[in-house]
């Protein structure tokens, strides 16, 4: 397996359920119809209740911790080739506009 791991910000203004709503019940299906080849997708929504942040970190920057999986290496890098196609490019970052702040966007590939 090979996982990517995501750090997003919701946009500003919109509540925390209408994001967790729009990620869930339009981006999902989208990414998933565009990037065939996940195999597991995993949305981590930071509940900000629960959440501590100790004195002199950073603050939080992120609503949510996004996991995403891919059989081998070659998935993973036919899928990020897919991604940087114009059309399926544009089409996902059009969909991002609608409840991300893109400028927070972190995205790492680790060892899981």
């Amino acid at each position: 397996m090979y996982k990517s791991i995501a750090l997003l910000k919701s946009k500003p203004g919109l509540s925390r359920e209408d994001f967790v709503a729009y990620y869930e019940n339009n981006h999902v299906p989208l990414f998933r119809r565009l990037l065939p080849g996940i195999c597991g997708y995993r949305r981590n929504f930071i509940d900000p209740e629960g959440a501590f942040i100790n004195a002199g970190a950073a603050a939080r920057d992120f609503d949510v911790i996004t996991e995403i999986w891919f059989p081998d290496r070659a998935a993973y890098d036919a899928a990020m080739a897919r991604h940087a196609r114009p059309e399926v490019a544009i089409a996902i970052a059009a969909d991002e506009e609608n409840f991300l702040d893109r400028s927070k966007t972190r995205m790492f590939v680790v060892d899981e």
